[in-house]
């Protein structure tokens, strides 16, 4: 093939290299516009496992590149007047400069042709010049290549919060150096590594607002720069802070990050009568925000893809189709991290209350790829320590895991951070719980979770959801409630016993959840009410807008409800005011379309669900705790966002909210959730931080690890398991034997099978 790489970044030249490493007969260009030795960067960070990738496409530039880093293993943070370390961690540091230079040395070596100085506008005209089979834009962050053809790639730029600028100093940092200094209008943070003998990267970072508030948007560059060296004296030692991007005029050495997605890779183009795909690589097709350093391991590794894409098949179309097929998912992944990562550097203040400790655990954790267990490979000690910490004990050599730490909401102490989450069954007859549910939430109350909640549970027959959910509107219900909780009361396990009530509203008078979920029943329907006359979907039932005596006569539902939940024992109470039921679809812009008092602005839209649990919480016991669930997010245009959802959190605190239970999305059929790991966990993160109320994080949390993760990071207080739970009735009990902690209380009856098992763990992980 005649290759023709567009830009001399990592990227372009890496490629141009491995592919031919792959056949030296290929015909491979790297044009580039600069000159061979411009670099407007500092240094770049790579990992051990990026190197190790390296090292298996080409050794002879691993080598070169391994000799030239400076590997460092520790993170120090400097907060609020202390410092606090760890190792194990694993970068490397390399000038951008010598980078670029040993990738063009190893590909003059090879015999790739480097054209330097060339500013191409035209990439049709210059595969046409070269007669190109195959043309790899990997023309940077703002590349003309994905301007001019983003009908095809389709990209999504979006400028982030902070601005930051790229520095250098003299100082040599002994760590991958973070450093936080507040100011009177916010926070400034530092990002700094060593990577040569005797430079550093210094990049400065704060939110744009708090750029704005001291004036550096007015400022010239020395100006800016001088600024930088006195807020951050301490940790320069008398040495200046330099610019090598002199071109840039004044402020503008100040950018916003832009994260860059697009949703294709590969544009085919005609040039002179041949088909040539034009192929994005690098910081044309993605970025990743500096805070996790990604960016040059992405193009690296876009290159090595892409070159193992070639080793495969003849066939380009083929290759080319693996390639984006495979490296859009992985870094997807990465920017997604990147994402957390970016936001967390944004929101410096949100985390500026915790102690230095956990302010660290947190800022290491960000990205929600690096958890606990992952700490403890890196660091034993350190995590060790931290854990003692977290556990305000000394005392025992073997602090609690995070998850295991007891914790007191009103006069209701829980042994554990696990809840068991209310989850639909379907096995209520007339609302009235059954033998079933006695076996379900009596197994799940001796599993070890500190707290267990019963499925969504209706006021009033017509606030059910299916003809098999639970209600708790009469005596008999009551009673049937009491039985199940009177069990974990006395079974010795120390299980609370939650009750979550909720009216269905339009989403009722449903299938059950095995038939069509959410879709109106065959026969047998009853008419629904809702905020407003809006259908869940195209084949549900209009609701009726509710009146004034419907609201009324729903509120004294709930407290007789609430009456009943007294008299059966319950410890916790939740009202279920998300996921599209009666109470969410008021929230929710998208259902509620209403011109009175309660319609229009969010705290109208919250007035009716508020009038509702501060009569609940009325004859709800003061010492026992109440909390809320809400949908943080409805994954849908015109919808809330999580900056709704702490507008929210913060009304309900007012009216005597204990918790807020942050679930998201299920209010529209068109919501569209970003799914992954923990993807609610950050609406929880920021409602504790920005609220200071207690939350209850819930979703896709499914390994002690993530437990322990956002606990020890005070991203929540709690955290809700539900289908692990529906596998496996004690799955606390199980999880806490892999970690093999004893401090997870078991039924007596069950000690001797707790035995073994810890012993089957112990030799497992021996083997």
């Amino acid at each position: 093939m005649r290759i023709l790489c567009l830009g001399g970044g990592p990227a372009g030249l890496y490629f141009a290299l491995l592919m031919k490493l792959q056949n030296p007969a290929h015909v491979v260009t790297v044009v580039e516009r600069n000159r061979p030795f411009d670099t407007f960067g500092w240094g770049v960070v790579l990992s051990d496992q990026t190197l190790g990738n390296l090292s298996a496409a080409d050794p002879v530039s691993a080598q070169l590149i391994g000799d030239a880093f400076n590997h460092w293993d520790d993170v120090e943070m400097f907060f609020k007047g202390r410092s606090v370390r760890s190792g194990g961690h694993g970068f490397c540091g390399i000038g951008r400069k010598k980078l670029l230079n040993i990738l063009q040395e190893r590909c003059i070596a090879l015999g790739v042709d480097l054209v330097f100085e060339a500013d191409v506008q035209d990439d049709q005209a210059l595969a046409k010049q070269y007669n190109a089979d195959l043309l790899i834009a990997c023309d940077g962050l703002n590349s003309r290549v994905r301007t001019r053809y983003a009908d095809t790639y389709k990209p999504d730029v979006e400028l982030r919060q902070c601005r930051f600028v790229w520095l250098g100093t003299k100082k040599t940092f002994d760590a991958f150096t973070f450093a936080f200094e507040q100011t009177e209008h916010g926070w400034f943070a530092v990002h700094a590594y060593k990577f040569d003998a005797d430079t550093s990267t210094f990049i400065v970072e704060t939110p744009e607002a708090v750029w704005k508030a001291h004036g550096l948007d007015q400022m010239s560059q020395e100006d800016g720069i001088a600024f930088c060296e006195r807020l951050f004296a301490k940790y320069l030692d008398g040495n200046p802070l330099m610019n090598n991007a002199s071109h840039v005029r004044g402020s503008a050495i100040w950018i916003r990050f832009p994260r860059v997605v697009c949703e294709h890779w590969v544009h085919h183009e005609q040039v002179d009568g041949k088909q040539v795909p034009i192929v994005l690589m690098g910081d044309a097709a993605h970025t990743a925000h500096f805070s996790i350093g990604s960016g040059t391991k992405l193009a690296l590794e876009d290159a090595i893809e892409l070159t193992r894409c070639f080793a495969k098949t003849s066939d380009v179309t083929e290759a080319l189709q693996a390639y984006e097929a495979v490296r859009s998912v992985e870094v997807l992944k990465i920017q997604n991290a990147a994402r957390n990562s970016t936001e967390w550097f944004e929101n410096v203040e949100r985390y500026s209350g915790l102690e230095a400790e956990q302010f660290f655990y947190s800022m290491m954790t960000r990205s929600q790829r690096i958890s606990h267990e992952n700490l403890r490979v890196r660091d034993a000690d350190w995590l060790a320590g931290y854990e003692q910490w977290l556990a305000k004990s000394t005392a025992s050599k073997f602090p609690p895991a995070p998850m295991l730490l007891p914790l007191k909401v009103r006069d209701i102490q829980l042994k554990n951070r696990v809840v068991v989450s209310p989850m639909a069954t379907y096995s209520a007859v007339d609302g009235l719980v059954q033998d079933f549910h006695l076996v379900h939430l009596g197994a799940r109350a001796l599993g070890g979770a500190a707290l267990v909640f019963v499925e969504m549970t209706a006021p009033c027959p017509q606030g059910r959801i299916t003809p098999g959910c639970p209600g708790l509107y009469n005596p008999a219900q009551m009673l049937a409630f009491k039985r199940i909780v009177d069990f974990a009361h006395a079974s010795g396990n120390g299980a609370k016993m939650g009750l979550q009530l909720g009216h269905s509203g339009p989403k009722g008078s449903s299938q059950v959840g095995w038939e069509q979920t959410d879709e109106p029943l065959t026969t047998g329907n009853w008419p629904l009410i809702a905020a407003s006359a809006v259908a869940f979907g195209p084949t549900n039932q209009t609701p009726a807008a509710m009146t004034r005596a419907d609201m009324d006569r729903v509120s004294a539902e709930f407290v007789q409800s609430t009456r009943y939940a007294v008299d059966a024992g319950f410890d916790w109470l939740e009202l279920h005011c998300a996921h599209g039921y009666l109470l969410s679809s008021f929230i929710t812009p998208l259902t509620n379309v209403r011109t009175d008092d309660y319609g229009g602005s969010l705290e109208n839209r919250c007035r009716y669900p508020l009038e509702v649990f501060k009569a609940m919480r009325a004859v709800w016991p003061a010492h026992l705790p109440m909390s809320v669930r809400i949908s943080a997010h409805d994954w849908a245009p015109g919808g809330n966002t999580d900056d709704d959802a702490v507008e929210i959190a913060r009304l309900f605190k007012a009216a005597g909210c204990d918790v807020i239970d942050v679930s998201s999305g299920q209010t529209t059929r068109a919501a569209k959730p970003v799914y992954g790991r923990m993807y609610q966990t950050p609406f929880a993160d920021r409602i504790r931080n920005e609220v200071g109320i207690q939350t209850m994080a819930v979703g896709a949390i499914s390994e002690s690890d993530q437990v322990n993760s956002i606990i020890a990071a005070g991203r929540a207080d709690l955290c809700a398991i539900a289908r692990p739970h529906l596998a496996d009735p004690a799955w606390t009990l199980h999880e806490a034997a892999k970690l093999q902690s004893r401090h997870v209380s078991w039924p007596l009856p069950y000690l001797s099978g707790r035995d073994q098992l810890y012993r089957e763990i112990s030799k497992q992980k021996s083997l």
